[in-house]
């Protein structure tokens, strides 16, 4: 048997090197087209399939996932916000907040579009992984040796929480101030990395390049699942969209919406008390 050792991934020629992180995140890996499931038909669904739906993300994942609810022609209108508050709040207070500012961010652009009008829904998320020994938010890795370390936390941590918050807005068929309604969910998820990971597995996988533009630095739904051992909640909020959740949101921003018919309800109890 021979004593000689093998290169490890990072001795390989750099010719052969996988791209940069900039690279990978400016440029997401292309899917395969996937046919459009069969038509979910939900009534606030049915009619949103005639309307304008924008989704500020340009996740591919939430973009598969959010098909599932039968609105495959979904537009795509990535927010410009930053994402740069500040990482001393609380991690669901953070991630609301983001995805808040996404939301905002796409409705006050598009609600003035004049080639397409304003659209009926505009739907926002925004996905954290947060140390439960630190309470430390992990978002995007910035590199390969971040990376490394932040997979190398997350085994060695026990536990980590994943936290997806959706943001509805709508426009308001009234058009009272302000103008639109608004709803927000969080979704939270445990989940435990299998603890006997090799240094030399997190390393591979890195170098795969796969959980570059993922929060936490691992896809779950692909091969960063040989990462988990198990977990407890939502599996598709740490893939990046929980569609139980999505779907509650905007069933009630859309109720919420259509405030023409309270009102007018409104009205009328109004006039009955001025008529006592």
């Amino acid at each position: 048997m021979s004593d000689k050792k093998e290169p490890l991934l990072m001795d390989t020629d750099p010719t052969d090197a996988p791209p940069s992180y900039e690279t990978t995140q400016q440029q997401p890996p292309k899917r395969p087209n996937l046919p459009p499931p069969p038509p979910f038909p939900h009534p606030i669904l049915q009619n949103l399939r005639t309307q304008r739906v924008v989704l500020a993300s340009q996740s591919p994942r939430r973009r598969q996932i959010i098909a599932y609810l039968g609105l495959p022609h979904i537009e795509i209108i990535p927010s410009n916000f930053a994402e740069d508050l500040p990482h001393t709040v609380q991690p669901f207070e953070y991630v609301l907040a983001t995805a808040t500012q996404k939301a905002q961010e796409v409705y006050a652009r598009e609600i003035v579009n004049e080639e397409k009008g304003e659209p009926a829904l505009i739907l926002a998320a925004d996905t954290i992984v947060a140390d439960t020994t630190t309470g430390s938010i992990l978002e995007k890795p910035r590199s390969e040796a971040h990376h490394i370390a932040m997979l190398k936390q997350l085994r060695d941590c026990g536990t980590h929480k994943v936290y997806t918050a959706i943001v509805g807005m709508a426009p308001l068929n009234s058009a009272r101030d302000p103008g639109y309604a608004i709803e927000t969910a969080i979704e939270e998820t445990t989940v435990k990395f299998d603890p006997t990971v090799s240094d030399e597995v997190i390393l591979a996988y890195v170098r795969t390049r796969e959980g570059v533009d993922k929060a936490g630095g691992y896809g779950m739904q692909g091969l960063g699942s040989i990462l988990v051992e198990r977990i407890e909640g939502s599996a598709d909020n740490v893939i990046g969209l929980p569609l139980r959740t999505t779907l509650k949101v905007i069933e009630k921003v859309m109720a919420k919406a259509d405030d023409d018919e309270r009102l007018g309800q409104e009205d009328e109890d109004e006039d009955e008390e001025d008529d006592e």
